[in-house]
């Protein structure tokens, strides 16, 4: 059995491997006791004010408790980050670092204004935005109840969301993960094609991120 887990792990692509490990490792340690969510939560005052840097990290890797909500989230940001990785990322591991990377700066940045202070859900909406976008005609089959379109994907996943957690308000998060991941879509796909016809630091990484994943 551990031979066909590590195998599975293995066949996962590096940035999508890492985020999930660090996730289930983060939520393992609170089912534990090792820490607790108020240890890693995000906010301008504890993270700078008060000298606490780690929680601009970990607010990315705590998707809550062992539960249902836990493992709808998980299961979905898993399915749709590999497939995003492994057909339009595909030997650009950079690339997709960048682009998680800096969709995690403008959710740190949205963070205040929406009262989010975990950003593991709303980041994980990126690359299933993404996806969508550039899947547009793949039929979808939601837990075999109904079949939609990619594009529709982001939405309903929202609206399960909102389901599982009983108030809107815990879909809201999710929302803005969508308003992210369509800046990233934007730049990506429709500014560098259409308004400046190149890539700019927004749409392609500089040269010493690259090298860091021997890319240069």
């Amino acid at each position: 059995m551990p031979v066909g887990i590590e195998a599975w792990i293995t066949q996962i692509p590096p940035i999508t491997r890492g985020w999930l490990i660090l996730s289930c490792l983060t939520s393992l340690a609170v089912q534990c006791q090792l820490v607790t969510p108020l240890q890693l939560y995000f906010s301008f005052k504890s993270a700078f004010v008060n000298v606490q840097p780690w929680r601009a990290l970990t607010t990315f890797f705590y998707f809550g408790t062992l539960s249902l909500d836990f493992i709808f989230h998980m299961f979905f940001f898993m399915r749709y980050s590999r497939m995003l990785e492994e057909s339009s990322f595909a030997n650009r591991k950079a690339d997709y670092f960048w682009l998680l990377f800096l969709s995690s700066l403008m959710l740190l940045a949205l963070s205040p204004l929406f009262n989010l202070p975990f950003l593991s859900s709303p980041l994980a909406f990126v690359p299933i935005y993404l996806w969508s976008r550039r899947h547009p005609s793949t039929p979808i089959s939601l837990f075999g109840l109904i079949t939609i379109t990619a594009p529709y994907l982001p939405l309903a996943l929202v609206g399960f969301s909102w389901l599982l957690n009983g108030t809107w308000r815990a879909a809201a998060g999710d929302l803005v993960g969508c308003a992210v991941g369509h800046v990233g879509w934007f730049v990506r796909d429709v500014w560098t094609r259409e308004m400046i016809g190149g890539s700019t630091v927004l749409s392609e990484p500089p040269q010493r991120v690259k090298r860091l994943f021997g890319e240069d």
